[in-house]
């Protein structure tokens, strides 16, 4: 029995087993959360636990304390009364903490091993170690200022200390719990709480103010009074601050976000500045004027510098390494050492050194100019440090430099080598050394890290002098280096990186183009096309060669990280034991270790190690591990020995199959194949699921036959080495003895004669003379026979007659035929075998003695099926279950058992955890008429859902039928509710995550059961819930589920499976105490008040959860413009039958001032209770059979990885989204080898892995103190979830990585879901280049950290950036070739070749094989290699490399903005499901900045290219240099339509440009949305460029400027310029874009002014403009070599001037908007949108126009639907024949 295993009571003491139990009536006492702690002798199953009673009572220990004034103090009042009155705290929050204190305490003392001597009282271990976590960040905080922590403890054996001890945590959770806002500012908190424990010593020591001569107190001492006087005023600077940064539109510079605020408290001068009380006149508070504090300790500058300014060591390197391998390669030898052993190189190399000290100067530079705004008159040493680092690094430039020039002036002067010369060249090294003695000491220091860890964490003011030329002091940041072992691997792992890039690089990048550019930049005597202005084309052009080089050569370590991550990931997984069960073939094979393992694994152990035999118990459990993991011995005969494991096993196992069950994800039929049945029909072996033993029986008859002549022995040994097989004969021998005697009557003649033939069989087999005395020939037909009862028993007309024949015939096989020695009729009597004293005319053998159980009978029925199962079943059952998403789940579980995972412990004995949820506004249940509403092409959401999950549709109809469904037709009366959950739990809903959530608590109700069950429980409960699962599942022969009703006593889900066992009981009381589950409503509030659908849906939610707490923020209207906040927690009350209000605590204003999310987050997270908290967005699920290992997971806090334990344990996600498309599963298979294979690897051996997904689990009061879970500063933190990630790593964490356990998430699956949620991204990532956190990880990781950490985040979007720019920079240089005529001089040379081979690595990069393969590798490891191939290649055949080439642009495109101009945004999705055409108007809305216009240019450059290069078109170097660029345009112009349902359906083409032309000309209307207007749409797109600062305008003018060099290259291949190479012709050539800008303002000057009234007029100056331009044209033609080609030469010439006159004028538009110009350039605009729009419609229109492309486009969007052949054409087509659904 458990230690604390305490008799469980029921209302009013009567044991619960008793039938006739009056219960007692409801106590309707004050609402409590989790716990009634304000009535300890309520009778509640929490309260029987002594831990709890031991904490609260310890928080009553008022004793003598000096009671509190302005109050009268009651005897129920305890210590955190006494403090909320003391301090003003809210009432609610004291109740709040109150309940969070003592739940901790009492889990914390349950935890203890072994278990304290007394139990009642709280043990001083406990509130010790708690106190030192919960106060750890505020200890560092006061070491790190200097100051005396105000936390003053008297000697431990002080009968005060405990109590001392309770105040101290006390206060800092009443401070925390009311902070709003301020909880995401630790050291904020840790300023309030150093004051207020200040004041609490004073009135602990009996303090008397001197101003008033009475005992002290407290300044917040009045109601409201900590809200009112100190965390509104510091909200309000908050509130002011955001104001400033206009909804954070403002430059970072301008306006202090969290952080900055925060950081103030990172210096003593908060004490100065602000005292305490708050001196509210302090600047700190003003949020305007000279006088207000600016930004504390960085500034986040908007600029491109970010980047090389935040990881500057990884650019030297690579900078370094190029000038060095070109010096090298340059010498053109074999091997790069061949060329060292000229000396003259040796000296050249030696310029890296001034390169060196060149890039400390543009760091130091770039650290004056972004961060020059924190240098005020307190941090003038920062400035002064500033100063310094730009003078010395320009000190050593001059240094290098004149010691690298008196080395070659020396030299040349004695003509060679001279020892005078080899002198200047050791005073060169001298100084370098002393320039790389930093260097040499960090090196030093990251060999042995754990000097460095000391040095940086101690806050000795000696070592503040020898630290501060390299960085500022600051609080975070420090001790970040991992222990040697961590160093080694990851170091490692980066040298084989950079050994295979710089080889790479150096024979495949830098030495192949050393002979094309000296060639190249020797060109003498070149005739060129256009005329020169630099006079050096030809070296342009060489620099234009080289630009793509270096771009790649910058990039391509991106693509050996992503090569050596892949193997490194799979050899981890692989020793990890990932995927060894990939299916349920491979479960079979090791089903029988696997209930082992669950034992093992999900069980705990009887009793409590030893610490002193925790290494040999270590051992052994590695062992047995070992033993489970490879087969070794028969661990299942343990089980099979013992009954009450194999119950357990049992018991766990089938409440898994029920869930999949309810979820609809298996069948009835297949329920009873799984499950384990309980051990009945005295059946001596386990009884292992149907599905196991299929086919086995017949196969040992087949060998029985086949050694009929050999002995027992040995065909019992064959049949044995089976395991299965040797189960499935013993269960039917014994099934069928059962039976036989079952069916008739006790203490006929004929059971005798039955009883007596199973004795003889039992002898026989017992003494091994079954084959000698029997003939195993007769089997089969006694098979048969065995067969044909079965079948008459289980038939619904069951027909006596029959099976008393069936019961004849066996009886003469057992007795006549079966021996091999004939009977006599006299022996066979006198052996009790045969009948006696019968008479020869009397009835027959067996009549009127067979009685048939009734059909009530269901449990003997329901064993029966499975006897017949196991007696006719022939195939394998490989398919059972058949559905996919159960297979992959049963087999995903039943390999992590296998995998290396902890000991769980007694749910008792677990940390206690909560699961937060933030949700807004989406949805929660899909509506009855949301569901049956068709779309535009006819079909519901239901019908789409029906033919996705068609065999779910068929187990939920079935499902219904079994639960009291009469017709299929009922499904929208009487089960509305049941289909619509069916729906939502498809979707992506608040539903559909509360279910999973809310599993936990099922889980730990069950686990808890199981630890505190006796053995006569488990046995009774086993038989008791087989029993009632098997009413209503009346199963006929046929396989079909009879539509009998169920009983309506048994229609209710809610207790069904093991919750029948301990519903009511103490179970549910220790499982609430370790959970918790809020989800943070935000404007529940809101909705409830205007009637909103969805506040029912949640109260739905709460009412059949009880574990389910909802959080919300409600506002309450006082006057016309008061308006007063509050955190609201609310629950539904099962005694009260209404949703009750627990806490509402007042909030100092607003809760969204930064970011929505966090902020809802954060105003939520008081309510959470446990050691840990896992983060849960609205678009995850989770799975009944992983939240079993949630103990397990649990226990990984108490584990050292590394030289730390965890701070966050990062869990496995699986996507649940891939089957809806192909789209989808591309999404989804990208997306899973990164929360796979990607998180592995930074986790080990990187250690660099942050915060990527919600499903982590938090060290939860680690976490509180520092900050929270998330940041929510406006813009910069609008990636909010990887901050944690950030902080957690300069705050000193651990992030682990876990894959034993996973949780189901949801990814957007439509194309323009997908591209929103890449550009948030994307755009996010933009804004973490600017943040302070990157910074300071860029410069406090050490190096190969650093590198980890930058190519695992924002270097990724920087790399897809670079790489577009890559093809637009090789693009744009062989333009400028061909166009000049260099490439006609230069094409005898050999740089063509080089370049192609070059540029086809980027080829390589776009059709994503290297990003693909971490999903290759990782398929191949879970699923197997040839299975892995395959998809891969399917997604190839659909186009996947599309897709992805698509999605590199839309990253590049938003991350580039971003950096450059700002205008970050959260963006939503939409989580619904996507089978809707989209038009083409939104498509073009959505994709015409980022992908359309780029890629007309880059089509309109390779048109140009093509028409002018001297290369032949059709040449094998020609097409290999353009063909990836070709498939980047195609990808970006048709990805959108080709992944668009009915994207090339020619009717909805039609209608599309229809809508589309009336979309651009729409100008109606002042607030018209940009969906119905383009000029709406056109000044949105254009907001980023009035956020954007000075250098954002000035780059994009410059970028711009691009546009105009196609006028500059093309005019002067036009026939009119007859070969002329004047700067004349160019200038001419404006006149003519002069003249057509001329006529177009007249045309459309007259359109305005006489289109609608004096139409006449406008058709008569269209006719002058038209006449007039035929008469140049025609004047051209006659008097000058204009050729008719030219006029469409030119056009692509003066065209891309256009837009680029447009681009610039868009920059411009402030100086443009209020004059005649503007209305010219907006109207330019519209006619170029309409040209794009009609460019990227044309080839769409005629794909439309072809036959078959429309269903070859379907096909490859649903080819996943396709195969599992759903019906998807009659999605598309709307042919929704099942409406009626």
């Amino acid at each position: 029995m458990n230690r604390r295993q305490r008799p469980i009571l029921t209302g009013g003491g009567v044991p619960p087993y008793e039938p006739h139990a009056q219960p007692r009536p409801p106590h309707f006492s004050e609402i409590f959360n989790i716990i009634p702690i304000h009535n300890l002798l309520r009778d509640h199953p929490s309260l029987r636990y002594p831990e709890v009673r031991a904490s609260a009572a310890a928080l009553r220990t008022v004793g003598e304390l000096r009671k509190p004034p302005f109050m009268e103090w009651r005897d129920s009042m305890d210590l955190v009364d006494w403090l909320g009155i003391f301090f003003g705290f809210q009432d609610d929050n004291v109740k709040n903490q109150r309940e969070h204190l003592v739940l901790h305490l009492a889990n914390s003392q349950m935890r203890l091993q072994p278990p304290p001597a007394v139990v009642d009282r709280l043990d001083q271990g406990v509130l010790q170690r708690f106190r030192q976590k919960l106060l750890k960040n505020y200890t560092s905080w006061c070491s790190y200022l200097g100051k005396k922590s105000q936390v003053r403890l008297p000697h431990r054996q002080n009968p005060d200390v405990l109590r001392r001890e309770l105040l101290y945590v006390s206060l800092y959770m009443l401070v925390w719990g009311e902070a709003a806002n301020l909880r995401f500012m630790p050291e904020c908190l840790c300023y309030i709480y150093h004051h207020m424990a200040f004041e609490l010593n004073y009135i602990l020591d009996g303090h008397i103010d001197e101003l008033t001569g009475q005992p002290y107190v407290p300044y917040t001492c009045a109601q409201f009074g900590f809200l009112n006087n100190v965390v509104t005023p510091i909200y309000m600077a908050i509130k002011g601050e955001i104001e400033r940064s206009r909804n954070g539109t403002a430059p970072h510079s301008a306006w202090r976000n969290y952080d900055d605020i925060n950081e103030f408290f990172w210096s003593r001068k908060c004490f100065r500045r602000l005292k305490w009380p708050l001196d509210v006149s302090s600047n700190f508070f003003l949020t305007s004027g000279d006088k207000r504090v600016g930004k504390t300790g960085f500034v986040e500058q908007r600029t491109f510098w970010n980047v090389f300014r935040s990881f500057d060591r990884l650019w030297v390197l690579l900078i370094l390494f190029f000038q060095a391998a070109a010096i090298l390669a340059w010498q053109e030898t074999d091997f790069p050492w061949q060329a060292l052993d000229n000396q003259d190189v040796q000296v050249q190399l030696l310029t890296i050194f001034i390169t060196w000290a060149g890039l400390r100067f543009v760091q130091s530079i770039l650290d004056a100019g972004t961060q020059y705004s924190v240098v005020r008159r307190d941090t003038m040493w920062l400035g002064v440090r500033m100063v310094l680092k730009s003078l010395v690094s320009m000190t050593w430039i001059i240094v290098f430099s004149v010691f690298y020039g008196l080395i070659w002036r020396q030299k040349n002067s004695d003509g060679r080598w001279s020892y005078e010369a080899n002198q200047t060249i050791y005073t060169f090294l001298k100084a370098a050394l002393v320039y790389v003695i930093p260097e040499l000491l960090a090196l030093v220091l990251f060999i042995v890290p754990w000097i460095r860890n000391v040095i940086e964490e101690a806050d000795w003011p000696i070592f503040y002098p020898l630290t501060w030329w390299f960085h500022t002091r600051i609080f975070v940041g420090r001790g970040l280096r991992e222990g040697l072992f961590d160093n080694i691997k990851y170091t490692l792992f980066w040298l084989a990186v950079l050994a295979s890039k710089f080889i790479f690089s150096y024979f495949l990048q830098i030495k192949p183009l050393v002979g094309p550019t000296k060639a190249l930049w020797n060109l003498k005597n070149a005739t060129y096309r256009w005329h020169e202005i630099l006079r050096s084309t030809n070296r342009v052009g060489t620099i234009l060669i080289w630009l793509p080089v270096i771009l790649i050569y910058l990039v391509d370590m991106q693509i050996w990280y992503c090569v050596f991550s892949s193997v490194v990931g799979a050899t981890i997984g692989l020793f990890s034991h990932i995927g060894e069960i990939r299916n349920i073939k491979q479960l079979r094979l090791r089903f029988q270790f696997f209930a082992s393992a669950l034992q093992f694994n999900l069980m705990p152990e009887d009793q409590a190690i030893s610490s002193t035999a925790s290494v040999v118990h270590k051992f052994r459990e590695a062992i047995h591990r070992l033993k489970l993991r490879y087969g070794l011995g028969k661990p299942y005969e343990k089980i099979e020995s013992n009954q009450v494991e194999a119950t357990r096993f049992a018991l766990i196992w089938n409440e898994i199959i029920l869930t999949l069950r309810e979820e609809d994800l298996i069948s009835d039929e297949e329920v009873e194949l799984m499950e384990l049945p309980p051990n009945s029909w005295e059946i001596k072996v386990i009884r292992w699921p149907c599905f196991l033993l299929c086919n086995e029986l017949l196969l040992a008859l087949s060998q029985a036959r086949e050694l009929a002549e050999a002995p027992d022995r040995w065909v019992w040994f064959k049949i044995c080495s089976n395991e299965y097989r040797r189960c499935a004969v013993v269960e039917t021998y014994d099934s069928i003895r059962y039976l036989i005697l079952e069916i008739i009557k006790y203490g006929t003649e004929e059971y005798s004669i039955m009883t007596k033939v199973f004795l003889e069989i039992d002898d026989c087999l017992k003494f091994e003379k079954f084959t000698t005395v029997y003939k195993m020939e007769v089997l089969p037909r006694i098979h048969g026979q065995l067969i044909s009862l079965t079948e008459l028993l289980l038939s619904s007309t069951k027909d006596t007659g029959k099976v008393v024949d069936v019961l004849q015939s066996l009886y003469e096989l057992l007795v006549r035929e079966f021996p091999r020695v004939k009977k006599s009729s006299e022996l066979l009597k006198q052996e009790g075998l045969a009948p006696v004293n019968r008479p020869a005319d009397g009835e027959l053998l067996f009549e009127n003695v067979v009685q048939i159980p009734d059909a009530e009978e269901i449990f003997f029925y329901r064993q029966l099926r499975r006897l017949h199962t196991i007696l006719r079943s022939r195939d394998s059952m490989y398919n059972v279950p058949k559905n996919l998403e159960a297979r992959r789940r049963i087999a995903f579980f039943s390999n992590s058992l296998f995998m290396n995972i902890p000991r769980a412990p007694q749910v008792e004995n677990m940390l206690a955890f909560s699961v937060l949820t933030p949700y807004y506004d989406e949805e929660v249940l899909f509506g009855k008429e949301s569901l049956r509403s068709p779309n535009e092409d006819g079909i519901s959401t239901l019908f789409y859902l029906q033919k996705i999950y068609e065999d779910e549709w068929r187990n939920f109809i079935q499902r219904m039928h079994r639960e009291g469904m009469q017709e299929d037709g009922h499904i929208w009366t009487t089960k509305v509710r049941d289909l619509r959950s069916w729906a939502s739990y498809r979707g992506q809903t608040l539903s559909r995550t509360v279910r999973g959530m809310m599993y936990y608590y099922r889980a730990l109700e069950m686990l808890s059961y199981l630890d505190s069950a006796s053995e006569m429980d488990i046995r009774q409960g086993s038989q008791q819930i087989a029993s009632l699962n098997s009413l209503g599942q009346n199963i006929n022969l046929d396989g079909r589920g009879s539509h009998t009703p169920a009983p309506p006593q048994n229609l209710n889900r809610v207790v069904t499976g093991m919750s029948v066992l301990f519903k009511g009981h103490e179970f549910g009381g220790c499982a609430s105490m370790k959970f918790t589950y809020v989800v943070t409503c935000q404007v529940y509030g809101a909705q409830k008040k205007k009637g909103d659908p969805r506040a029912e849906e949640i109260l739905y939610l709460l009412k059949n959860n009880e574990a389910l707490r909802v959080a919300y923020v409600d506002e309450v209207h006082l006057g016309r413009d008061e308006v007063q906040y509050f955190s609201v927690l609310v629950k539904y009350d099962q005694q009260l039958k209404k949703e009750v209000e627990i806490y509402r605590i007042k909030l100092p204003g607003p809760v969204k001032l930064g970011e929505g999310k966090p902020e809802n987050q954060n105003h939520a997270i008081i309510f959470t209770r446990g050691d840990a908290i896992q983060t849960i967005d609205m678009n995850q699920d989770n799975y009944f059979e992983e939240a079993l290992k949630i103990r397990n997971l649990l226990e990984e806090f108490k584990s050292n990885y590394g030289i730390r334990k965890p701070t966050i344990l990062g869990v496995r996600e699986n996507i649940f989204t891939g089957s809806v498309s192909s789209l989808a599963w591309f999404m989804s298979a990208q997306e899973m080898s990164f929360v796979t294979l990607g998180q592995r690897v930074l986790a080990n051996p990187l250690k660099v892995r942050m915060h990527y997904g919600h499903p982590d689990v938090f060290d939860r009061f680690w976490f509180l103190t520092r900050g929270g879970i998330s940041k929510a500063s406006k813009v910069i933190n609008i990636s909010e979830d990887i901050y944690a990630g950030f902080n957690c790593t300069l705050r000193g964490g651990n992030v682990t990585h876990h894959e034993y356990i996973q949780v189901g998430k949801g990814r957007d699956v439509g194309m323009n879901q997908i591209s929103m949620f890449e550009a948030k991204v994307a755009s996010g990532n933009g804004e973490q280049v600017l943040s302070r956190d990157v910074y300071r990880l860029g410069h406090r990781l050490d190096f190969f950290r650093m590198l980890s950490f930058f190519y695992s985040t924002v270097g990724f979007f920087f790399n897809n950036m670079v790489i577009v720019m890559m093809v637009y920079a090789y693009l744009w240089g062989r333009l400028y070739l061909a166009l000049s005529g260099v490439e006609d001089n230069a094409k005898d040379n050999a740089n063509n070749t080089a370049l192609g081979s070059i540029m086809n690595q980027q080829f390589i990069i776009q059709i994503g094989l290297f990003t693909a393969l971490p999903m290759i590798v990782e398929n191949s490891l879970e699923q197997g290699f040839l299975s892995a191939v395959w998809d891969f290649l399917t997604m190839q055949l659909q186009l996947s490399s599309l897709f992805y080439t698509f999605s590199m642009g839309t990253r590049a495109h938003f991350f580039g903005r971003t950096i450059l101009h700002g205008g970050a945004k959260y963006r939503a999705t939409g989580r619904g499901f996507v089978v809707q055409h989209k038009s083409f108007a939104e498509n073009y809305r959505l994709y015409a900045r980022s992908h359309f216009v780029k890629a007309i240019e880059l089509g309109v450059i390779l048109t140009v290219y093509a028409a002018h290069t001297a290369l032949p078109t059709k040449s094998f170097v020609y097409i290999a240099m353009t063909i990836s660029s070709w498939f980047l345009v195609v990808s970006w112009m048709i990805s959108p339509f080709l992944f668009n349902p009915s994207g090339f359906d020619w009717l909805k083409t039609v209608y599309d440009f229809d809508d589309f032309m009336n979309w651009i000309w729409y100008t109606r209307g002042a607030f018209v949305k940009p969906e119905s207007s383009w000029e709406t749409w056109w000044y949105e797109e254009q907001d980023h460029l009035r956020t954007t600062g000075l250098w954002g305008k000035l780059l994009e003018i410059i970028l711009d400027l691009r546009f105009f060099f196609f006028q500059y290259g093309i005019v002067y291949q036009l026939k009119i310029t007859d070969h002329h190479k004047s700067i004349t012709v160019y200038l001419l050539s404006w006149v003519a874009m002069i003249f057509a800008v001329a006529l177009y303002i007249v045309l459309a000057y007259a359109r305005d002014q006489y289109a609608v009234k004096q139409h006449i007029y406008y058709r008569l100056v269209q006719l002058l403009v038209t006449v007039l331009s035929v008469l140049v044209i025609l004047l051209l033609l006659e008097f000058t070599p204009f050729a008719v080609v030219d006029m469409f030469t030119s056009l692509l010439a003066f065209i891309p001037t256009g837009w680029g006159i447009i681009q610039i004028a868009q920059v411009l538009r402030p100086f443009l908007q209020t004059t005649v110009v503007w209305d010219t350039i907006v109207s330019l605009a519209r006619l170029y949108d309409m040209l794009f729009g009609l460019v990227v419609m044309a080839p769409l229109a005629l794909l439309s126009w072809m036959p078959g492309f429309q269903s070859m486009q379907t096909r490859i969007l649903f080819n996943d639907a396709f195969s599992r052949g759903l019906q998807i054409s009659r999605i598309l087509t709307g042919k929704n024949s099942n409406t009626e659904w």
